[in-house]
């Protein structure tokens, strides 16, 4: 699936700060060292705290890439200049932008889709479950360990038509990033591994951990969790008095999965 530049303008919220022509969007780009298709890729100038992105985009230009993201810090007249027949599209925050981009585009598919959070055994439970399921299904799913604020949406942005099933990660450090990777991968089904003190530095608590990583299933159909985590099973039972209806729950072996519903299914 593919977007025109000013539909991703649009999409997330920027400006066209530079149009030369409608190119057709296919790649999106944010390391410099995985350019392979210039023609159809989109470069968010990200910045982070050891590397800013702005840094390469000379060099991806000269490299053929035409089509850039930048924040709004963008030295206007000096830098958008030094890229004649370029897109450049104006964000206040590129990485926002890069969020709402690949939450829309997991908005045009209806497939199920898998979303597994804990503490450990996120990528092992993913690959487990492809391994189970991939002689039925078309399935995509995070590549490695994607399963951060940016590995999410590079994830999500792989889904296609041709695709039955998709299973995505996601891990967070701080408070409120789960709100933010819940809107990407709108997970169907729920599989929570575990609760621990693993990237336990961004919480007060590991209560308040339990109760941010269980965000990512505020609109699951169903959520499976080990029963013998006394934590994850009172915070998940507070969340759905708070947002949902009564629930029926079911025990297997080791895990409790809890069935919600939705619009008159369950």
């Amino acid at each position: 699936m593919s977007y025109s530049i000013r539909a991703i303008s649009e999409i997330v919220g920027g400006k066209l700060l530079q149009f030369h022509s409608g190119d057709t969007i296919e790649h999106l780009l944010l390391d410099s060292r995985r350019l392979i298709f210039p023609d159809s890729s989109l470069f968010f100038s990200l910045k982070g705290p050891r590397r800013d992105g702005r840094l390469f985009m000379e060099e991806l230009y000269k490299r053929g890439v035409r089509n850039f993201v930048v924040a709004a810090s963008f030295e206007i007249r000096a830098e958008s200049e030094g890229f004649p027949g370029a897109n450049i599209i104006l964000v206040p925050d590129t990485l926002a932008a890069l969020q709402r981009l690949t939450a829309f585009h997991r908005r045009q598919f209806s497939l199920p889709v898998i979303g597994i959070t804990g503490s450990n055994g996120k990528t092992t439970v993913k690959e487990w479950l492809n391994q189970l399921l991939e002689d039925e299904y078309q399935i995509v799913r995070s590549p490695k360990s994607y399963n951060s604020q940016i590995g999410v949406p590079l994830s999500v942005w792989q889904l296609n038509a041709s695709h039955e099933l998709a299973i995505f990660e996601a891990g967070i450090s701080h408070r409120g990033e789960m709100q933010k990777l819940e809107k990407i991968i709108q997970p169907a089904i729920g599989v929570f591994t575990n609760i621990g003190e693993a990237h336990s530095e961004g919480f007060s608590s590991l209560a308040e951990k339990t109760a941010e990583k269980l965000q990512l299933f505020n609109d699951a159909g169903a959520l499976i969790y080990c029963k013998d985590q006394p934590g994850t099973v009172r915070a998940d039972g507070m969340r759905d008095a708070r947002a949902h209806p009564p629930v029926a729950g079911h025990v297997w072996g080791p895990w409790a999965v809890t069935w919600r519903f939705r619009g008159g299914t369950d």
